[in-house]
């Protein structure tokens, strides 16, 4: 834990100290759902971060499936 972490954690506790123990509970149970959205939200980055895509065609097929879909017309260009 960096320096600045610690020094945040400190000044968010001496804030906390104020507040009732009812408020205190709600805020550590916003705090467990934002860990846990986190946590899913990372694994799913994780999987997203390959780039490939999903298709049952062979590398072979798309590339000829691509190669087939080109269309080149002759424009003569002027000078």
């Amino acid at each position: 834990m960096s320096y600045t972490d610690k020094h945040i954690i400190e000044n968010y506790s001496m804030l906390f100290e104020g507040l009732n123990s009812l408020t205190k509970i709600e805020l550590i149970e916003s705090l467990t759902k934002s860990l846990k959205r986190e946590k899913k939200a990372k694994k799913d980055h994780f999987f997203d971060s390959f780039g490939a895509f999903g298709s049952e065609k062979s590398a072979e097929e798309i590339i000829t499936e691509i190669k087939a879909s080109r269309s080149f017309r002759n424009k003569e260009i002027k000078l």
